[in-house]
């Protein structure tokens, strides 16, 4: 799914590739949901901008500084506020042109001291960054608790459980601040909750001011935090011995609310009403688009059976035709070839196996890939019937307008 090109970089082969487009649908789809609107902005910045916040020395050594041919600084970019503050300044000079939800997915650079954990932390990604701009306080914490529900339903469409955390600011600056966390073994993020919060849904939930605050204060209610604001005596306090769950997790999401940080160091104000002006409120948040193949994988693969399963909706196909195949007899492909153009023909993202490796090896291999579908051609598919299995299942012998009618309920319910 993907090869290493240096330490922390990756190229994306065709699966993993596939995969990933197919989360920044499912991102692109829910930020446009609540009202964000789609920018694009460069990987390559000029230093100025970020000499003007202050960031430019404070941001270390994970920013990767380079020079032009003119000798101009430049950056390539590990994160955006500068930027899109520069197009906001230069665009919006009125109260009435408020509120601002502007969001781009793009590369984003991070020199690591130490990459590891193959795609979870690398150097460079791909990554969702949103932006709020607001008038004032109240107004830019609504927007806040938009990109909150947001969130909440981005990957409750992934098939992950990410649970909104407490979390520090970093260098991003501000004072609020949560990671959206999913359960992991292999996470990095040390967590403390309340078990109870795993029972929480987002559903009826809708985009006005004291539905979006009800929301997110019913799961502020549950202790939940990063170990970085873990406090043992305030855990033990809130949180009763049976509902403790102290456990490892993977950061997928993380939002922000910093007021006027930016604002005021890069002079970002709108005219107000009575004739003055005011800096306008902000807030990022970010999705780490490329690392959630990674994560989903952790999240998902059983590692005692040997088995990936993929969500229907990022799966690289939805189903797999494995044939086994005789040099001598290509009765199989053909068949799988008639199969595949009546699948086509439904809708049914599918590929053909017609490699000549033997048919357990075949099976294992997509056991592995995680297409959450297989039509197996083999000894027993004759007549009508063929073999079908949907990964973790028992194998059902089924004609192939039954197999394309579970298919198509998959894809309803999904």
């Amino acid at each position: 799914m993907i090869k290493q090109s240096s330490a922390g970089i990756y190229s994306w082969l065709p699966l993993g590739f596939k995969v990933m487009k197919k989360i920044e649908k499912i991102v692109r789809e829910e930020q446009n949901k609540i009202g964000a609107q789609e920018i694009l902005m460069p990987t390559i910045q000029s230093s100025e901008i970020w000499k003007e916040s202050g960031r430019y020395d404070d941001y270390g050594d994970e920013m990767l500084r380079i020079k032009d041919r003119q000798d101009r600084e430049m950056l390539y970019g590990p994160t955006n506020e500068e930027l899109v503050t520069d197009i906001f300044r230069s665009s919006i000079k009125s109260y009435k042109s408020l509120p601002q939800l502007l969001y781009h997915i793009q590369w984003k650079f991070r020199d690591e001291v130490r990459p590891r954990f193959g795609i979870m932390r690398c150097r460079e990604f791909y990554m969702k960054d949103a932006y709020s701009f607001d008038l004032n306080d109240d107004e830019a914490v609504f927007s806040y608790n938009k990109f909150f529900l947001s969130y909440l339903k981005t990957f409750k469409r992934l098939e992950l459980t990410a649970i909104p955390m407490a979390a520090d600011t970093g260098p991003i600056g501000g004072n609020l601040s949560h990671e959206f966390i999913i359960l992991a073994d292999t996470g990095e993020s040390k967590i403390f909750t309340d078990k109870r919060i795993f029972d929480l849904d987002s559903e009826g939930s809708i985009i006005e001011k004291k539905s979006l605050e009800n929301l997110r204060k019913k799961y502020e209610r549950f202790y939940s935090v990063t170990d970085e604001k873990f406090d043992k005596e305030e855990f033990e306090k809130e949180v009763d011995k049976e509902n403790r769950l102290i456990t490892k997790g993977i950061e997928v999401g993380h939002i922000f609310y910093f007021g006027d940080k930016y604002s005021k160091a890069l002079n970002a104000a709108v005219d107000l009403p009575d004739g003055k002006k005011d800096y306008v409120k902000m807030g990022s948040y970010g999705i780490g688009v490329s690392r959630l193949v990674g994560a989903i994988i952790e999240a998902k693969y059983d590692d005692k059976k040997e088995i990936m399963k993929w969500p229907l909706s990022i799966a690289p196909y939805e189903l797999a035709i494995i044939p086994m195949i005789n040099k001598n007899d290509t009765s199989t492909l053909e068949k799988a070839s008639k199969i595949l153009k009546h699948l086509e023909n439904n809708n049914i993202d599918t590929i053909i196996d017609d490699t000549d490796e033997n048919l357990s090896s075949k099976i294992k291999k997509f056991n592995l890939i995680g297409v959450p579908n297989q039509i197996i051609i083999g000894k027993k598919s004759e007549g009508d019937t063929i073999e079908f299995k949907e990964i973790g299942k028992d194998t059902q012998n089924l004609t192939i307008e039954q197999i394309i009618k579970i298919l198509t309920e998959q894809k309803a319910n999904n």
